[in-house]
């Protein structure tokens, strides 16, 4: 046997410690039977066969299994009946196997042979645990683009941004600046410190505005669009550390114990290029760091953001820049709707003053009576529910449900009265000229009795002129207050029916001797309307209000959200019973808002204050009012209880008059 062969373990630990052969393969670590040597940038153990079986026969399978789990490299030493019984543990683990006695020339390639594999697994791991990584990755990058899109609201858009780039890049904390202003010269623009996140230290946040300058980290970030990456804003100040001359504001961080370390900037970019603004991450957390971070933690676990972050926090800033600016888009989008509205809602009003704040008034009590239903989870409501895009429909519906109000005539819309005020006045003055024609026509009798008779024997006759006069004009005057009193828009009784049918039986001459009804058959027509101050063709009129609403209505391209605010406007003043109009639906044909909005008009048209033709009713003569429509099948009666019971109408009135 060559005197430099290697027989056993400890042959192997002297010559790993004398011979220059083994210089690549320091001992590291020795146990009972087994000694581990460093092997580039791992680790290799060997372990004799023969010492580990006479121990105990399951630790090679334990040592196998070790190997496998904790990825070191594994050399079994032994001689030919050593290996028997080992080929199934190559399912448990990789191993290689070394017979001895063995030269050393031999033992090293085995060693070198030992590291190649196990540089080979490490690199495989390695990979494997980068692609998992890239596909963690991914997968969080396609979560938040969903989440991202399904976003509207800018606010909440805006701290979905700064917490997804947090996760992905492991940070502490981070801000977001958004860039406001003209399009003009870059010192126009302001940023807004618009979100604020901090795993560490709770703070009051409040929105400030920073000029666009250099003189800022976030400046910067705007004005050149580059990524900023500072590794320690604590060294800022050392020679070398600070290429951009930024100086570091510590007053959060003395003010709160807070330490703000690492720090990377990315520009948030439009699908335009145009930079609308930043986010910045502060403070890149090891594995494993506590939380909150306090103390000495931020110099043992927070680290500068390497590479990867880098790219994940400038991906993830290009797709938020463009979602962001969709959103802000939808959100001036909004805005311009939402001034539409109300322009349209003014438009409404302008016709009608009067009605001033009904349409608003209406929108309001139909909302919470729908938020109210909403939460209901008993009875016929149990599955009704109201999300925030239906509730804004209905809003919109109610806010426009009196539009096509612009499409009725002015002086039928805002009539107060049974006649027009034209109308009132030309009755009056016909009855006036009818006086006056009473008179003089006594005058001229009297006149004639005088001279054919003397002044002392047509006495008589001047006193039966002046007693049947007297008769004429006070049945005029009762004409004259029968006139104004059916002219009101009140209940007409039977008496007053009574007296304009004698009133229109009476007669005048007119100037050009032509005999005339004192009333005129369309004013006594008008007059003689039961309830209200118009007359059926002016109420057939009115009611068409809803046919131009829903005409007007769905010429706009609402898109799916809002698709239905023509139908729902379009029949609140449809009834249960299908009486209503204009098409007469039944109970089971009509939108269940529409019949939330039918008990909010009414109850607001009792209660208006604003009406010059009635005078508002208590709340309680209103609600017994719509009770009645209820009994007669017009109104819903289970949405009325819970509008009288939840009492809804005190959302547009605090207390009942």
């Amino acid at each position: 046997m060559p005197l430099d062969d290697l027989n056993t373990l400890d042959d192997l630990a002297s010559a790993l410690a004398s011979d220059a052969r083994f210089v690549d393969f320091p001992l590291a670590r020795r146990g009972q039977g087994w000694l581990a040597v460093l092997a580039g940038q791992g680790t290799l153990v060997l372990g004799d066969l023969a010492l580990l079986r006479q121990s105990a026969s399951s630790l090679v399978m334990e040592l196998v299994e070790q190997a496998a789990k904790e990825g070191f490299g594994l050399l079994l030493l032994g001689r030919e009946p050593d290996f028997e019984g080992l080929d199934a543990l190559r399912a448990v683990g990789t191993f290689g196997l070394v017979a001895m006695p063995v030269s050393r020339s031999r033992m090293r390639i085995h060693l070198i042979n030992g590291a190649d594999r196990q540089n080979l697994r490490t690199l495989a791991d390695e990979r494997q645990r980068t692609g998992e990584r890239y596909r963690f990755e991914l997968g969080e990058m396609m979560e938040t683009s969903r989440a991202l899109a399904s976003e509207r609201d800018d606010r909440r858009l805006l701290s979905l941004i700064l917490e997804r780039a947090r996760f992905l890049t492991n940070a502490d904390a981070g801000s977001i600046y958004i860039a406001e202003g003209g399009r003009g010269a870059a010192q126009a623009r302001t940023l807004r410190f618009a979100v604020a996140q901090n795993d560490s230290v709770s703070f009051d946040f409040k929105e400030v505005n920073l000029p666009v300058d250099a003189s800022s980290i976030v400046g910067r970030a705007v004005l050149d669009g580059e990524v900023i990456n500072i590794p320690d804003l604590y060294l800022l100040d050392q020679p070398g550390r600070n290429p951009w001359r930024f100086r570091h504001d510590r007053s959060f961080d003395r003010m709160t114990g807070y330490q703000a370390r690492s720090m990377l900037t990315v520009a948030l970019r439009s699908k335009g290029d145009e930079i609308i603004g930043c986010v910045q991450l502060i403070n890149r957390r090891r594995i494993g760091a506590p939380t909150p971070l306090k103390g000495g933690d931020f110099d043992a676990w927070v680290e500068p953001f390497d590479d990867r972050a880098i790219e994940l926090a400038t991906a993830l800033a290009s797709q938020a820049g463009v979602t962001l600016e969709n959103t802000l888009l939808y959100g001036e989008i909004q805005r311009l709707f939402e001034g539409f509205v109300a322009a349209s809602v003014t438009a409404i009003e302008s016709r009608d003053p009067t009605t001033s704040g009904h349409s608003q008034r209406v929108a309001r009590l139909t909302v919470a009576l729908a938020e109210e239903v909403h939460r209901i989870e008993t009875g016929p409501f149990a599955r009704l529910r109201f999300d925030d895009n239906e509730l804004k429909e209905l809003e919109y519906a109610a806010l426009l449900h009196d539009f096509g109000k612009v499409g009725v005539r002015e002086h039928v819309l805002v009539k107060a009265r049974k006649l027009y005020d034209h109308e009132r006045d030309l009755v009056l003055a016909r009855l006036d000229f009818v006086r006056v024609q009473i008179e003089a026509d006594a005058l001229r009798r009297k006149l004639a009795a005088v001279e054919a008779h003397g002044a002392r024997v047509a006495r008589p006759i001047l006193e039966g002129i002046d007693a049947e006069v007297a008769a004429q004009l006070a049945e005029l005057e009762e004409f004259r207050a029968t006139m104004l009193a059916a002219n009101e828009p009140t209940v007409l009784d039977d008496d007053k029916a009574s007296s304009l049918d004698r009133m229109a039986s009476a007669t005048w001459i007119d100037p050009a001797g032509a005999t005339r009804p004192l009333l005129a058959p369309g004013e006594l027509g008008a007059l003689a309307v039961r309830r209200g101050s118009l007359t059926p063709s002016e109420r057939q009129e009115i009611e068409r209000h809803v046919v131009h609403t829903i005409q007007f209505l769905s010429g706009i391209p609402w898109g799916r959200k809002y698709a239905r605010i023509p139908e729902i406007a379009g029949a609140h003043h449809e009834k249960l019973d299908g009486s209503g109009y204009p098409r007469g639906l039944p109970g089971a044909e009509i939108p269940v808002e529409s019949r939330m909005m039918t008990i909010a008009d009414i109850f607001d048209a009792l209660t208006a204050s604003d009406r010059p033709y009635k005078s508002a009713v208590p709340v309680a003569r209103a609600l017994a009012i719509l009770a009645d429509e209820v009994k007669r099948g017009c109104c819903d009666a289970a949405l009325f209880d819970v509008f009288a019971s939840r009492e809804i109408w005190r959302r547009t009135m605090p207390s009942p008059p």
